[in-house]
């Protein structure tokens, strides 16, 4: 089978012919169809992080497909089934953090396209137990981004606590702001948009944003605090600077939700302002299998719209480049049914 491989951190992928893996107790064979792609994929592939990925390895976590072959064992899904494979590939199932909700915690899970081989191939292999369904109705294009985007989002803005009478402000409106966003309108909440880029902005407005701010022309902190400070901020930027921003942005009681995974790591937060303004700051780790099913479920109903354009996986290094250097408008998917 064909599959984009990293077998340096300093160099690009190879797409190259690689063996098709087989099913184990508890796993399943998925012909792929669509994978989306995710910044998180580019650091992997990069190295950027702390603890990096055994080389070679196969990114990918945002992979949906048909299942072809199951191992003994199975049971939760069938030869037929579409699924998707999310960036949890694997939990213990009996931790603390598994068995109360937060199997995204867990300290033996296994990442997709991390730790195990991900969906930048025409097969991948996965755990039964931790794909997700995906309802009839969806297209395959747009089920990709959700399986981590959307998830990822959906579980932040729940993190936010963003109810009918807040204002929430997302700053980074790309792959998965321009979901965030979604996600705090069906919550009741009063949008804000921020980004650096006039065409992202655009997209915003058209999802429902009820304002927005261009970080490059206006100061988003001054903009916010003139409305009396945002409730909560939702930061799926990759810059360190608009944490910081999002920090200044907030009321008194705010909220601020760590997303994005800035190389960089670090941001300065003053203390002082923190403990007098009673400031929360969480971190939010994508969602768990129920979180993906009610996403899932909030798009079969027409609840949310996915910005994708579709690419060819021979095409991956350049489509790094294009998430890199932000010239999208949304997400990008790999579609091996072209």
């Amino acid at each position: 089978m064909k599959a984009a491989v990293v077998h340096a951190f300093d160099k690009p992928l190879v797409v190259e012919d690689v063996a098709k893996p087989t099913p184990g107790p508890g796993e399943v064979i998925v012909k792929m169809e669509t994978s989306g792609i995710c910044h998180t994929d580019i650091h992997a592939a990069h190295g950027d992080w702390p603890v990096k990925p055994k080389l070679p390895f196969i990114p990918g976590h945002e992979g949906i497909g048909i299942v072809e072959s199951i191992g003994s064992q199975v049971t939760e899904v069938k030869e037929g089934d579409r699924v998707a494979l999310p960036w949890l590939g694997y939990a213990c199932g009996s931790c603390e953090y598994c068995v109360s909700g937060w199997e995204t915690l867990c300290l033996k899970q296994l990442n997709t396209g991390y730790a195990i081989n991900g969906s930048y191939g025409e097969y991948a292999k996965a755990f039964a137990k931790y794909v997700g369904k995906v309802p009839k109705g969806i297209d395959p294009k747009e089920a990709a981004p959700l399986t981590c985007a959307g998830v990822t989002t959906y579980k932040a803005v729940k993190m936010s606590g963003a109810r009918s009478s807040d204002l929430v402000a997302i700053f980074g409106v790309g792959g998965l702001g321009h979901l965030a966003l979604q996600y705090a309108k069906i919550a009741g909440a009063t949008v804000a948009a921020v980004d650096l880029f006039d065409d992202k902005l655009k997209m915003a407005k058209e999802l429902g944003a009820d304002l927005t701010i261009n970080a490059s022309k206006q100061d988003p902190v001054k903009e916010l605090q003139k409305l009396g400070g945002a409730d909560a901020v939702v930061c799926t930027a990759v810059s360190p600077k608009s944490f910081e921003q999002g920090f200044y942005s907030l009321r008194r009681g705010g909220t601020l939700v760590f997303v994005g995974l800035p190389k960089e790591n670090l941001i300065q937060i003053p203390i002082f302002q923190t403990v007098l303004g009673g400031i929360h700051i969480v971190g939010s780790i994508v969602g768990n299998r129920l979180d993906l099913a009610e996403v899932f479920e909030l798009h079969a109903a027409g609840r949310t719209k996915v910005y994708l354009e579709c690419r060819k996986l021979e095409t991956i290094n350049e489509c790094f480049h294009e998430v890199e250097t932000g010239k999208i408008p949304a997400r990008l998917v790999i579609d091996y049914r072209k």
